[in-house]
């Protein structure tokens, strides 16, 4: 801390005592010492809240990663006001509702993603690539679900892993695939509009405007299955 220190001078033979009055003591202002290096702050930690809770949310319930698909706050004439969730099981796929006491603590769970490159389908499996170290992660085709209809390879996607093991993967919004059959549409049916369904060169299913051709590209939003625009 700053403080103040007090010298007083002494007679030296040079001194000529006629000259002035008697000595008077003086201060001078000394500057603080630096502090010691203390241990590294870290930012505090908030706990997660069911008031937080929203569609994505990632939390760990009974040992176990979930993500909530829905939620809903509810707040009745009487009794305490609590959230009303629908959750999947990031591990064995199942889906449950449960329910938990508004601003009660939840626990989030440490899911952490990496961008790797889906490269292959091994047998019932799927191959996803590090690109900088080569490390393979696999996939079983019940992980994968739904999703392997927008799977082509090469693609990036991102993968969710968990206490080190690979438990979701995460599609681009936007694919771009190739529309391999299609009937073709009928002369003047493009101005009125409509639709037909396409199937593309990974197997799924679209309804695409009817201008649209065999061999074309097309971008399809991996969220809804639903075609965006020519590519």
């Amino acid at each position: 801390m700053a403080g103040m220190t007090t010298f007083k001078l002494s007679r030296c033979p040079c001194f000529n005592p006629s000259s002035s009055s008697s000595l008077k003591p003086f201060t001078l202002p000394m500057r603080g010492l630096p502090a010691k290096p203390g241990r590294p702050r870290f930012p505090k930690i908030y706990a997660f809240s069911s008031n937080d809770i929203k569609v994505g949310s990632n939390i760990e319930v009974d040992g176990a990663p979930w993500k909530v698909l829905e939620f809903l706050h509810v707040k009745p004439g009487k009794g305490a006001a609590y959230v009303r969730t629908t959750l999947r099981n990031y591990v064995t796929g199942n889906s449950v509702e449960k329910t938990f006491r508004a601003g009660s603590k939840i626990e989030a769970a440490n899911i952490v993603k990496e961008t790797k490159q889906y490269t292959y389908k091994d047998g019932s499996q799927f191959v996803f690539m590090d690109l900088s170290s080569f490390e393979e992660f696999r996939l079983n085709a019940s992980d994968v679900g739904d999703k392997m209809k927008w799977l082509k390879e090469g693609m990036d996607c991102n993968l969710l892993f968990w206490n080190g093991k690979v438990i979701d993967f995460d599609l681009p919004i936007t694919v771009k695939l190739t529309v391999v059959d299609v009937d073709p549409g009928l002369r003047g049916d493009t101005a009125q509009g409509g639709s037909k369904p396409a199937t593309l060169d990974t197997g799924a299913v679209v309804n695409v405007p009817l201008f649209i051709e065999r061999g074309q590209e097309i971008l399809v939003d991996t969220r809804s299955g639903q075609y965006m625009s020519r590519a």
